[in-house]
C-alpha cells in the first residue's frame, strides 16, 4: 500500500523517519510532504493515488476524497475529525481514524491557565506593570472552594476535573453518558440546567457534531451566574459566541477564556469575542505542546501500522 503524510506534524523529521520505518519494513511505500498546503487542488493531487492518507488539523475537503480512487483510510493526527468531509468518505467506504488522547494533559492545563488568568488578571497585570501611570493592583479570586462544571466527561473532561480537584474545587458534571471513572473521582452528575446555574467555572469538553453545534445557546448561557466564568478549549461552534460576547459586555457573565472560535485563526476583526469584556483569548493552541506533538505522531503511526496489519484501531467512522 501507499501511505502519504500530507502535512508536517510539528516534530523533527528524524522522528517521522523513525516512526515510518516499520511501514517500509512491511513492504509498503511512505511519502512525506514537509510543506503544508490548504489548496484544494494540491491536496487532491497529493491524495489521488494513496491507500492511506495521514493529516493533522488541516481541513480535508470533499474534492480530495472524490479523486482518491484507492483510499481506504483517512488517519487524522488530531482528536476532532470535524475538519474532514466525513459524508464524502462514508460514500466511498473510507474509514476515518483519530489520535484521541494525545493532548489530554495539554488541553487540561490550558483550561487551568485560562482560569488562573481570569481569576488573577495575569495578562492585565503584565500590561499594567509596564505602564508609566500604573493603574493599581487588581484583587483576584481563588479556585479553591469554587464549583467547577465540566460539560462532557470524556478523557479531556476528566483530566481537567482532576486538575481542578487538586486545587480544591468542587466538581460537578453533565454528560450524555455518566462514567464510573468520574464518580470515582467524586464528581457529581447533575442536569444541564443545574450545571449552568451552579457553576462558578464552566469548562466545555464536548465534541463538535450535529447534536452539539450551538449546544450552549443564548438561553443556556443566560442561566449562568453573573460571577461565573466560562472556558472553552473544545470547539468554537458548540457555543453561540455572539451571545456570549453580548452577555460578557452586559456583565451577565464575569469572564471567558476562549481557545476556539467559529473559524480558525486569523479571526476577522469584527468577530464579537475580540472586543468582548473580560475575555482572554488564545489562538487554538490548547493541544499544542512539544510533548503532545510527539505523542500524537506516535499514535498516528500506530494507527497506520495497525490498519496495514489488518487490525484497525481508533476508528471513529466506518
Amino acid at each position: 500500500m501507499l501511505v502519504k503524510l500530507l502535512e508536517p506534524l510539528r516534530v523533527p523529521k528524524e522522528l517521522i523517519d523513525e516512526l515510518a520505518q516499520p511501514i517500509k519494513d512491511r513492504g509498503h511505500d511512505f511519502v512525506y510532504y514537509e510543506e503544508k498546503t490548504t489548496d484544494t487542488g494540491e491536496l487532491a493531487e497529493r491524495s489521488k493515488d494513496a491507500d492511506i492518507v495521514m493529516i493533522a488539523n488541516n481541513p480535508y475537503p470533499e474534492e480530495a476524497i472524490q479523486k482518491a480512487d484507492h483510499m481506504k483510510l483517512i488517519n487524522v493526527a488530531f482528536t476532532g475529525v470535524d475538519h474532514v468531509a466525513g459524508d464524502a468518505a462514508k460514500e466511498k467506504d473510507i474509514k476515518i481514524a483519530n489520535a484521541a488522547g494525545y493532548s489530554d494533559q495539554s488541553v487540561a492545563e490550558l483550561v487551568i491557565g485560562l482560569t488562573l488568568d481570569l481569576y488573577r488578571s495575569i495578562s492585565q497585570g503584565n500590561q499594567d506593570i509596564r505602564k508609566k501611570d500604573f493603574p493599581g493592583l487588581i484583587q483576584g479570586n481563588e479556585i479553591k472552594g469554587k464549583t467547577v462544571g465540566i460539560l462532557g466527561t470524556g478523557n479531556i473532561g476528566l483530566m481537567t476535573a482532576r486538575l481542578f480537584k487538586a486545587f480544591g474545587a468542587n466538581v460537578i458534571a453533565y454528560s450524555r453518558t455518566e462514567k464510573e471513572a468520574a464518580k470515582e473521582l467524586g464528581i457529581e452528575y447533575v442536569s444541564l440546567d443545574e450545571l449552568m446555574k451552579q457553576s462558578d467555572i464552566l469548562s466545555v469538553h464536548l465534541p463538535l457534531n450535529k447534536q452539539t453545534k450551538g449546544f450552549l445557546s443564548k438561553e443556556e448561557l443566560a442561566k449562568m451566574k453573573s460571577s461565573a466564568i466560562l472556558i472553552n478549549c473544545a470547539r468554537g461552534p458548540i457555543i453561540d459566541n455572539e451571545a456570549l460576547a453580548e452577555l460578557l459586555n452586559n456583565g451577565e457573565i464575569a469572564g471567558a477564556g476562549i481557545d476556539v472560535f467559529d473559524m480558525e485563526p486569523p479571526i476577522p476583526s469584527d468577530y464579537p469575542l475580540l472586543n468582548a469584556k473580560n475575555a482572554v483569548l488564545t489562538p487554538h493552541v490548547a493541544y499544542l505542546t512539544d510533548e503532545a506533538m510527539v505523542e500524537r505522531a506516535k499514535i498516528a503511526f500506530e494507527n497506520t501500522i495497525a490498519f496495514l496489519d489488518g487490525e484497525p484501531k481508533n476508528i471513529v467512522q466506518e
